[in-house]
């Protein structure tokens, strides 16, 4: 695998889990009773970007080094994945 296509891989898998992380935590302004007048009800009080971001680019490493290491044991492999769904090959 070259470093480029390592590299789309683990940025893909990034952007997914920080999808993911997102909502954890998060109270919106109502839920809070702090309501800015002028601003969306359902905007978070404290959204916590720097910790969310440290936490997505940790579960991203170990989940790219999950699938990096099952790609290099031949898990995911063509042949093997092709014969699991059952297309011929």
């Amino acid at each position: 695998m070259s470093w480029t296509t390592a590299l789309a891989i683990y940025f893909i898998s990034w952007w997914i889990v920080l999808f993911a992380v997102l909502p954890f935590g998060v109270r919106s302004q109502v839920e809070e009773g702090e309501a800015v007048p002028g601003s969306d009800p359902g905007a978070p009080v404290l959204p916590r970007m720097a910790r969310k971001l440290i936490w997505t680019t940790i579960i991203s490493l170990v989940i790219y080094a999950a699938g990096l290491w099952a790609y290099r044991a031949g898990y995911f492999n063509v042949e093997r994945l092709t014969k699991m769904m059952g297309i011929p090959f």
